[in-house]
């Protein structure tokens, strides 16, 4: 009867284990999902140096460079839930002179099927000043890619550079927009914000994260925005914008110029 008992016992005891050792090896699965962003101007492709637009005030264009920082990405689930990207793999910098850089790719996410996304475009305040062993990839300032402000230690958010006639002679007429500023203090006073935050519904559409396959969504980019958007931005007049009062209007145009496509196939 002692033997028995003591069998039993273990008997169960082992089970337990057993059950214990199985929810902890568990392990939810995860999908690949990728963002493309689908640089244009008005119903126009984006193209470097080639092609010539126009602006609502009836300035003619052509742009050399067009760079964006996106960061803090967050994924809108099917149930209202969200899923955050985590920090260290949440930065990004979209550049139309490097194709690559223009679908990103974002691993380790739930499976199950996402309606939605929200972004920063900029570099929030945080990372912008973590230790430079916190700022590796696209956030190196050592890259050398014109997207780090060594003079205001920070980065750029956005740059839009070109050429237009109206643009000033002593510029040789060109004209930039290099926009930044996280929101943090000078001499005791606040300085410009200008990160956005940008939410993006993907309509009726669902992007189905298995972990055998991959959706892309691509989102569009309309450079045209930064000119036509709330503020209304002339070349003539304002034909060089960086660390001032006006670049709060360039950073509220900006954030209009990104809308959802289309979800492509999975791949």
């Amino acid at each position: 009867m002692k033997w028995t008992i003591t069998a039993s016992l273990l008997g169960t005891l082992l089970l337990g284990f057993a059950v214990v050792s199985c929810h902890e090896t568990d392990v939810a699965p995860t999908g690949r999902m990728r963002i493309a962003f689908d640089n244009i101007v008005g119903t126009s492709d984006l193209k470097l140096g080639n092609g010539t637009y126009q602006n609502a005030a009836g300035e003619s264009f052509t742009v050399t460079k067009f760079n964006y920082f996106v960061s803090n990405i967050r994924l809108r689930k099917e149930d209202g839930s969200e899923f955050v990207v985590p920090q260290d793999s949440s930065y990004f910098l979209v550049q139309e002179e490097k194709p690559a850089s223009q679908t990103i790719s974002l691993s380790n996410i739930p499976t199950g099927n996402y309606t939605g996304i929200t972004f920063v475009v900029g570099v929030d305040s945080l990372r912008s000043l973590a230790d430079i062993s916190k700022r590796t990839g696209v956030l190196d300032p050592g890259l050398n890619d014109g997207m780090y402000w060594e003079w205001n230690s920070g980065y750029i958010f956005l740059k839009l550079e070109g050429q237009s006639a109206v643009a000033p002679a002593a510029q040789n007429n060109t004209f930039f927009f290099h926009i930044g500023g996280f929101g943090g203090g000078y001499n005791g006073k606040k300085t410009i914000n200008n990160l956005r935050t940008i939410t993006i519904p993907f309509k009726s559409d669902m992007a189905s994260v298995q972990s055998t396959s991959a959706p892309t969504v691509q989102l569009k980019v309309d450079a045209l925005s930064i000119f036509n958007g709330p503020t209304r931005l002339s070349i003539a007049q304002n034909s060089s914008v960086m660390f001032d009062t006006y670049s709060t209007s360039i950073a509220d145009n900006y954030a209009k110029m990104f809308s959802y496509d289309r979800i492509l196939a999975n791949q």
